[in-house]
């Protein structure tokens, strides 16, 4: 009888450790998820503000034309890039990544173009544009940290043993950190006009 009862008790709880490993991936996933979500509501934004930005510039740089359709370009590069992104694709990460790298490269190139104009730096629209994109980049930067950190503790989770049985099992996939591709890259964008 207490044999019985006894290993009735450690079924039990063993389904009961069982289920709060699943569970810790699921909680884990979502919020890797969630944050990759935050990082790409403000990746929206930024890519909203660049044509504003552009378009404001357009009637003080008339003669940087090449300058300002690259910009466009690599915004819409990005913007494509974001759209199809899945934080579990390695390829769809790295896209996203080399995206936005082209256009902090071509937004670089535009900011250093338009110190030469002092009526397009000192454009009441140009510096409220400038002001929210900055902020924006500001946000972008905590959005990616808080994600790397989700992605860390869940692939650390899932690489783990015992749940990296549960994670084998249930097909509970590593997720990708949203890594910088370049050197260039690592060094902040300036945002002033």
């Amino acid at each position: 009888m207490w044999i019985t009862i006894v290993l009735i008790v450690v079924a039990v709880l063993t389904v009961f450790w069982l289920m709060g490993m699943y569970n810790g991936l699921v909680k884990m996933r979502n919020r890797y998820k969630n944050a990759f979500a935050q990082i790409d509501v403000q990746l929206k934004r930024r890519h909203d503000l660049i044509p504003n930005l552009i378009e404001t510039a357009k009637a003080y740089m008339k003669h940087e034309s090449e300058t300002l359709e690259n910009v466009i370009q690599a915004r819409n590069n990005a913007e494509s890039a974001r759209k199809s992104v899945s934080p579990e694709d390695n390829v769809s990460m790295g896209a996203l990544a080399a995206a936005e790298t082209s256009l902090g490269s071509s937004m670089g190139s535009f900011i250093g173009l338009s110190e030469g104009y002092p009526d397009l730096k000192s454009n009441q629209n140009m510096m409220q544009l400038s002001e929210e994109l900055t902020t924006t980049e500001n946000k972008v930067s905590f959005s990616r940290q808080a994600y790397n950190d989700a992605v860390t503790m869940y692939n650390d989770k899932c690489e783990m043993f015992p749940s990296s049985i549960f994670a084998n099992t249930f097909n509970f996939k590593q997720a990708v950190l949203f890594e910088v591709s370049t050197d260039a890259e690592r060094e902040s964008v300036k945002v002033s006009f």
